[in-house]
Protein backbone atom coordinates (compact mmCIF):
# COMPACT_ATOMS: atom_id res chain seq x y z
CA UNK A 1 0.00 0.00 0.00
CA UNK A 2 1.42 3.44 -0.87
CA UNK A 3 2.55 5.65 2.00
CA UNK A 4 0.08 8.28 3.16
CA UNK A 5 0.57 11.39 1.13
CA UNK A 6 1.94 9.59 -1.94
CA UNK A 7 -0.24 9.67 -5.02
CA UNK A 8 -1.19 6.34 -6.53
CA UNK A 9 0.59 5.66 -9.82
CA UNK A 10 -1.63 4.28 -12.58
CA UNK A 11 -0.54 0.89 -13.83
CA UNK A 12 -2.93 0.37 -16.72
CA UNK A 13 -3.02 2.25 -19.99
CA UNK A 14 -6.55 1.51 -21.17
CA UNK A 15 -9.01 4.43 -21.32
CA UNK A 16 -10.68 5.45 -18.10
CA UNK A 17 -14.39 5.15 -17.49
CA UNK A 18 -16.26 6.57 -14.51
CA UNK A 19 -15.94 3.40 -12.45
CA UNK A 20 -12.15 3.39 -12.82
CA UNK A 21 -12.00 7.07 -11.90
CA UNK A 22 -13.97 6.26 -8.75
CA UNK A 23 -11.55 3.40 -7.99
CA UNK A 24 -8.64 5.84 -8.11
CA UNK A 25 -10.49 8.52 -6.13
CA UNK A 26 -11.31 6.08 -3.31
CA UNK A 27 -7.64 5.17 -3.00
CA UNK A 28 -6.57 8.81 -2.99
CA UNK A 29 -9.18 9.64 -0.31
CA UNK A 30 -7.84 6.80 1.82
CA UNK A 31 -4.22 7.85 1.36
CA UNK A 32 -4.62 11.61 1.80
CA UNK A 33 -7.94 11.97 3.58
CA UNK A 34 -10.97 13.36 1.80
CA UNK A 35 -10.53 16.92 3.05
CA UNK A 36 -6.88 17.10 1.94
CA UNK A 37 -7.33 15.38 -1.41
CA UNK A 38 -7.92 17.52 -4.48
CA UNK A 39 -9.16 16.84 -7.99
CA UNK A 40 -5.59 17.51 -9.08
CA UNK A 41 -4.37 14.69 -6.82
CA UNK A 42 -6.94 12.35 -8.31
CA UNK A 43 -6.08 13.38 -11.86
CA UNK A 44 -2.36 12.75 -11.25
CA UNK A 45 -3.07 9.36 -9.66
CA UNK A 46 -5.22 8.43 -12.65
CA UNK A 47 -2.69 9.71 -15.16
CA UNK A 48 -5.27 12.10 -16.59
CA UNK A 49 -5.46 15.81 -17.12
CA UNK A 50 -7.52 17.53 -14.45
CA UNK A 51 -10.03 18.76 -17.02
CA UNK A 52 -10.54 15.18 -18.22
CA UNK A 53 -12.02 14.21 -14.84
CA UNK A 54 -14.92 16.57 -15.42
CA UNK A 55 -15.97 14.48 -18.42
CA UNK A 56 -16.83 11.77 -15.86
CA UNK A 57 -18.03 13.58 -12.72
CA UNK A 58 -18.97 17.06 -11.48
CA UNK A 59 -16.37 17.15 -8.73
CA UNK A 60 -14.75 15.62 -5.68
CA UNK A 61 -17.92 15.17 -3.67
CA UNK A 62 -19.59 13.19 -6.44
CA UNK A 63 -16.59 10.87 -6.48
CA UNK A 64 -16.93 10.44 -2.72
CA UNK A 65 -20.64 9.70 -3.01
CA UNK A 66 -20.13 7.18 -5.80
CA UNK A 67 -17.45 5.36 -3.83
CA UNK A 68 -19.49 5.25 -0.64
CA UNK A 69 -22.63 4.13 -2.44
CA UNK A 70 -20.82 1.01 -3.56
CA UNK A 71 -20.41 -0.11 0.05
CA UNK A 72 -23.81 1.07 1.24
CA UNK A 73 -25.69 -0.45 -1.69
CA UNK A 74 -24.00 -3.80 -1.07
CA UNK A 75 -24.86 -3.78 2.64
CA UNK A 76 -28.50 -2.81 2.14
CA UNK A 77 -28.87 -5.26 -0.76
CA UNK A 78 -27.67 -8.04 1.56
CA UNK A 79 -30.59 -7.29 3.87
CA UNK A 80 -32.99 -8.16 1.05
CA UNK A 81 -31.43 -11.51 0.24
CA UNK A 82 -33.70 -14.47 1.14
CA UNK A 83 -31.42 -15.81 3.89
CA UNK A 84 -31.35 -12.36 5.55
CA UNK A 85 -35.01 -11.49 5.14
CA UNK A 86 -36.84 -14.73 5.98
CA UNK A 87 -36.62 -17.36 8.68
CA UNK A 88 -35.70 -17.19 12.37
CA UNK A 89 -34.13 -13.92 13.48
CA UNK A 90 -31.01 -15.63 14.85
CA UNK A 91 -30.37 -17.26 11.46
CA UNK A 92 -30.85 -13.92 9.72
CA UNK A 93 -28.39 -12.37 12.16
CA UNK A 94 -25.85 -15.08 11.33
CA UNK A 95 -26.38 -14.36 7.65
CA UNK A 96 -25.85 -10.62 8.06
CA UNK A 97 -22.66 -11.12 10.06
CA UNK A 98 -21.38 -13.41 7.29
CA UNK A 99 -22.48 -11.11 4.47
CA UNK A 100 -20.99 -8.06 6.17
CA UNK A 101 -17.61 -9.77 6.40
CA UNK A 102 -17.84 -10.88 2.77
CA UNK A 103 -18.69 -7.36 1.60
CA UNK A 104 -15.82 -5.90 3.61
CA UNK A 105 -13.37 -8.34 2.06
CA UNK A 106 -14.76 -7.84 -1.47
CA UNK A 107 -15.00 -4.05 -1.26
CA UNK A 108 -12.27 -3.28 1.23
CA UNK A 109 -11.36 0.26 0.03
CA UNK A 110 -14.97 1.43 -0.17
CA UNK A 111 -15.88 0.03 3.27
CA UNK A 112 -12.70 1.48 4.79
CA UNK A 113 -13.69 4.87 3.39
CA UNK A 114 -17.24 4.42 4.66
CA UNK A 115 -15.97 3.88 8.19
CA UNK A 116 -13.82 7.03 8.08
CA UNK A 117 -16.63 9.43 7.22
CA UNK A 118 -17.03 12.14 9.86
CA UNK A 119 -19.93 14.27 8.59
CA UNK A 120 -18.10 17.34 7.31
CA UNK A 121 -20.02 17.58 4.03
CA UNK A 122 -23.59 17.02 2.88
CA UNK A 123 -22.63 13.68 1.37
CA UNK A 124 -20.88 12.59 4.55
CA UNK A 125 -23.90 13.53 6.67
CA UNK A 126 -26.14 11.52 4.38
CA UNK A 127 -23.77 8.56 4.69
CA UNK A 128 -23.73 8.78 8.48
CA UNK A 129 -27.53 8.65 8.52
CA UNK A 130 -27.48 5.57 6.27
CA UNK A 131 -24.96 3.96 8.60
CA UNK A 132 -27.21 4.71 11.57
CA UNK A 133 -30.15 3.22 9.69
CA UNK A 134 -28.18 0.04 9.05
CA UNK A 135 -27.26 -0.13 12.74
CA UNK A 136 -30.92 0.30 13.72
CA UNK A 137 -31.93 -2.56 11.44
CA UNK A 138 -29.25 -4.78 12.94
CA UNK A 139 -30.32 -3.86 16.48
CA UNK A 140 -33.91 -4.72 15.57
CA UNK A 141 -32.72 -8.08 14.31
CA UNK A 142 -30.91 -8.74 17.60
CA UNK A 143 -34.04 -7.69 19.50
CA UNK A 144 -36.16 -10.09 17.45
CA UNK A 145 -33.72 -12.91 18.22
CA UNK A 146 -33.99 -12.05 21.93
CA UNK A 147 -37.78 -12.06 21.75
CA UNK A 148 -37.68 -15.46 20.06
CA UNK A 149 -35.56 -16.80 22.91
CA UNK A 150 -32.49 -17.51 20.77
CA UNK A 151 -30.32 -14.72 22.22
CA UNK A 152 -29.87 -13.90 25.91
CA UNK A 153 -32.51 -11.52 27.25
CA UNK A 154 -30.07 -9.66 29.53
CA UNK A 155 -28.26 -8.08 26.56
CA UNK A 156 -28.95 -4.65 25.08
CA UNK A 157 -29.65 -4.96 21.32
CA UNK A 158 -28.03 -1.64 20.45
CA UNK A 159 -24.89 -2.40 22.41
CA UNK A 160 -24.68 -5.91 20.96
CA UNK A 161 -24.88 -4.39 17.48
CA UNK A 162 -22.09 -1.90 18.17
CA UNK A 163 -19.82 -4.54 19.69
CA UNK A 164 -20.39 -7.31 17.15
CA UNK A 165 -20.20 -5.11 14.07
CA UNK A 166 -17.41 -3.07 15.61
CA UNK A 167 -15.42 -6.28 15.79
CA UNK A 168 -16.10 -7.05 12.14
CA UNK A 169 -15.37 -3.44 11.12
CA UNK A 170 -11.80 -3.89 12.34
CA UNK A 171 -11.23 -6.12 9.32
CA UNK A 172 -10.58 -3.08 7.13
CA UNK A 173 -7.49 -2.24 9.21
CA UNK A 174 -5.65 -5.54 8.80
CA UNK A 175 -7.20 -7.76 6.14
CA UNK A 176 -5.17 -8.14 2.95
CA UNK A 177 -6.82 -9.73 -0.11
CA UNK A 178 -4.89 -12.79 -1.22
CA UNK A 179 -3.19 -13.11 2.16
CA UNK A 180 -3.04 -16.16 4.40
CA UNK A 181 -6.28 -15.29 6.23
CA UNK A 182 -9.20 -16.07 3.96
CA UNK A 183 -12.68 -14.51 4.31
CA UNK A 184 -14.32 -17.80 5.30
CA UNK A 185 -11.86 -18.24 8.14
CA UNK A 186 -12.73 -14.78 9.44
CA UNK A 187 -16.44 -15.59 9.21
CA UNK A 188 -15.96 -18.88 11.07
CA UNK A 189 -14.07 -17.17 13.89
CA UNK A 190 -16.47 -14.26 14.29
CA UNK A 191 -19.59 -16.44 14.30
CA UNK A 192 -18.00 -18.85 16.77
CA UNK A 193 -17.06 -16.01 19.13
CA UNK A 194 -20.49 -14.36 18.85
CA UNK A 195 -22.69 -17.44 19.12
CA UNK A 196 -20.56 -19.89 21.10
CA UNK A 197 -18.03 -17.76 22.99
CA UNK A 198 -14.32 -18.18 23.61
CA UNK A 199 -14.25 -20.56 26.55
CA UNK A 200 -14.65 -24.31 26.33
CA UNK A 201 -17.61 -25.90 28.03
CA UNK A 202 -16.76 -28.07 31.01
Amino acid sequence: MPDRGEATTPTRAQPYDTDRVVDVAVQVFLERGYDRASMGDIARAAGLGKSSLYHHVTGKEELLERGLRRALDALFAALKEPAASTGPAVDRLRTMIRRTVEIMCEQLPEVALLLRVRGNTETERWVLERRREFDRLMARLVKDAITAGDVRADLDPGLVTRLVFGMSNSIVEWYRPGGSVRPQRIIDHITTIVFEGLTREA
